[in-house]
């Protein structure tokens, strides 16, 4: 994972606007002396190996079955290249009803951007706790973040890294 210790021109920090000022000058100062990279891969030195369609469902699917059993089933989990990370989600979740035999039927799936393939499992994790958090949670509200933490109760440290790795790709965007 030496990609993130090259070079980068100065950029917004778009994915951190909401954090406090103070977060926001550390961050600027790991890009100024040019330690994004060299923090980012002191805090996660590898990528997971799940990155075959069928590791990620059975990987997602044993979280929800560790948190979520009740929730509808889960029909579907993939890999969506379309989603363009930079400019848009960084996963989504889709609720599919049908009519099967006069009965509505619903199926749960859950695109994670392909860019995940090779990030730290740490980050998928992430994605995936958001994911799921929504079959339960429509809105980004309290119970939303909640059910988050307990999912995962290192969710908002993950966040925040997922944001400094994506501002590190912004930055190098030949790594993306």
């Amino acid at each position: 994972m030496a990609f993130f210790m090259r070079k980068h021109s100065m950029n917004t920090l778009k994915y951190l606007q909401h954090y406090p000022a103070h977060l926001q000058q550390q961050v600027q100062d790991l890009i100024a002396n040019d330690k994004l990279g060299e923090h980012l891969l002191k805090r996660y030195p590898s990528a997971h190996s799940l990155g075959g369609e069928k590791a990620l469902y059975q990987y997602v699917q044993d979280i929800k079955n560790d948190y979520m059993r009740s929730a509808g089933p889960l029909s579907k989990v993939v890999y969506d290249d379309k989603i363009h990370v930079i400019k848009n989600a960084l996963g989504t979740h889709h609720y599919v009803s049908r009519i099967q035999g006069g009965k509505l039927k619903a199926k749960n799936e859950i695109h994670v951007a392909g860019l995940f393939r090779k990030t730290p499992l740490e980050f998928l994790r992430m994605i995936v706790v958001h994911e799921l958090a929504h079959f339960r949670e429509k809105e980004h509200n309290k119970a939303f973040y909640q059910l988050c933490l307990h999912m995962e109760p290192n969710y908002h440290q993950y966040e925040f890294d997922l944001r400094l790795y994506l501002t590190y790709l912004e930055q190098h965007p030949a790594l993306y």
